[in-house]
């Protein structure tokens, strides 16, 4: 799918106030400008962005009883504790952007990377991003309809506005980027604390009666309890995107795993405590009802002062959006550096570094996840497969400390640690096949649609000229529309 290498260049004309002696003395390179805050802030942002909103009511539905939701939270925050010592070594033995991308390439080759890439970007990289643009628009526009629903048309015209706004703001400044992403952490954060600090006043009072009998009609069917580990899982999900920002995070050694042993413990207690407040105020079925978890939280307990739970709720969806727009795209970018996607995805704008074509590419795809705005199809969808590529890179730790074992290696796990993250990760995705065949086959087909793709595209040693040439065509206008061109070796 690569273009001819004279297509690595930068394009004819010079981007409006840049001069050709800047342009041959700055490299087109990533900036290494993000420290230990700001990988806090990155982890946070993502995990913090819309799931815990949302989640709660995936959870409940599924497993029907108060204490064995709160069980689910808690194995699903130590599930992604032990996921992300796994990625600390994955990241500090490979101290390269992409991730997971990267991780199975170096273990298992070229298919299977290009099959992880094919799936983010077809499946889970857009599904993610509509959920949480659904999310921003679905609380910004609930206080408006109180008691009816709200218009399906004008919550997707939301999201796709926020969605759009995000994905320019990403490819013109990353700078101020970052600096929002260090506000919405503390915005969310707050927003997080105040409904936990409102439930322990709550609980305080009295009203502890929705934990009577927590454990009654506890489902058994191990395929809904599967389910409703994966709507937990979402709502922890983006603990490895950090990994998909090492080259430009400062000294990835020491700040990677720190900002993971910082945020997973953080992130977990806080799930914990907003899960027992939610469901300290609002029943089971009151839960499984709301699309807005919070809104209802907030109008049972705080009546006409209620309005500015949706708002910190918006703020927080929106930098989580924001973040994930940013740290996804590197991962595209990355592929297509290493010519497992069209080239032109693997440029830099020359004035901003940032990779422009890539934010652009991914924004047109989560504007096509918008056709539903059934968010819990979408976290089922989404998850299931996301799921099996994180397995897929966890096992690599495994594979490469056979393959690899003189590898330096500057965090290097107890080898149970990987080993327990594949087996529960395996019966997660086992289970499911019986309550939800559909979605699984769904994700599979699409995942697999990638094989042909690949072959033709990459593998083929000799493509038909007219391809050969669309591609070239399409990699020159890009350039120009973009004012983007390859990195700098």
């Amino acid at each position: 799918m690569s273009g001819d290498n004279n297509f690595k260049s930068l394009p004819e004309e010079a981007p409006t106030n840049t001069t050709m002696e800047e342009i041959k003395t700055d490299k087109i390179k990533m900036k290494k400008h993000m420290g230990l805050l700001e990988g806090v802030a990155i982890i946070l942002g993502i995990i913090f962005g819309s799931g815990i909103f949302i989640s709660p009511r995936g959870v409940i539905q599924e497993v029907d009883s108060v204490g064995f939701s709160l069980v689910v939270w808690v194995l699903c925050g130590l599930l992604s504790m032990i996921g992300a010592l796994c990625y600390a070594e994955l990241g500090t033995c490979i101290p390269k952007s992409g991730g997971d991308y990267t991780y199975i390439n170096e273990a298992y080759g070229s298919l299977p990377s290009f099959l992880y890439l094919w799936a983010a970007n077809v499946i889970f990289v857009p599904t993610t991003n509509s959920i949480m643009g659904l999310t921003f628009a679905k609380y910004v526009i609930q206080p408006f309809f109180p008691d009816c629903d709200m218009p399906d048309l004008g919550v997707r015209l939301v999201a796709a506005a926020v969605i759009c706004f995000l994905t320019f703001l990403n490819g013109y400044n990353v700078k101020a980027t970052m600096k929002l992403q260090n506000i919405f952490m503390f915005c969310k954060l707050g927003a997080l604390v105040l409904i936990v600090l409102i439930g322990v006043v709550w609980m305080s009072l009295g009203n502890m009666g929705n934990f009577s009998n927590s454990f009654a009609h506890t489902t058994r069917n191990p395929g809904k309890i599967a389910k409703a580990f994966y709507s937990g899982i979402f709502s922890y999900s983006g603990w490895n995107y950090l990994n998909f920002m090492t080259e430009e995070l400062q000294n990835p050694f020491v700040n990677l795993p720190r900002a993971i042993y910082i945020s997973l413990p953080l992130v977990t207690g806080i799930y914990v405590l907003a899960n027992m407040a939610y469901m300290s105020v609002l029943t089971p079925d009151q839960i499984a009802a709301t699309d807005a978890i919070a809104v209802t939280f907030g109008n049972a307990v705080l009546g006409k002062y209620s309005w500015f739970i949706p708002i910190l709720v918006a703020i927080s969806a929106f930098g989580g959006l924001s973040v994930h727009i940013m740290s996804s795209s590197r991962m595209l970018y990355a592929g297509a550096r290493n010519d497992q996607f069209p080239i032109m995805l693997g440029h830099l704008n020359v004035k901003t570094l940032t990779p422009v074509p890539s934010l652009f590419f991914l924004n047109i795809l989560s504007l096509i996840m918008l056709c539903s705005s059934d968010i819990q199809l979408l976290i089922h969808y989404c998850t299931i497969v996301e799921t099996f590529f994180v397995t897929l890179s966890v096992s690599g730790v495994l594979y490469m400390r056979w393959k690899y074992p003189k590898m330096e290696r500057p965090i290097k796990v107890h080898i149970a640690v990987p080993i327990i993250f594949v087996i529960i990760c395996v019966f997660l995705l086992i289970l499911p096949v019986v309550e939800s065949p559909l979605v699984l086959l769904g994700g599979l087909l699409i995942t697999l649609s990638g094989v042909p793709v690949y072959y033709f595209g990459i593998m083929q040693g000799k493509r038909p000229e007219k391809f050969e040439n669309f591609m070239k065509h399409a990699t020159i206008l890009c350039q120009k529309i973009f004012l983007s061109a390859h990195e700098d070796e």
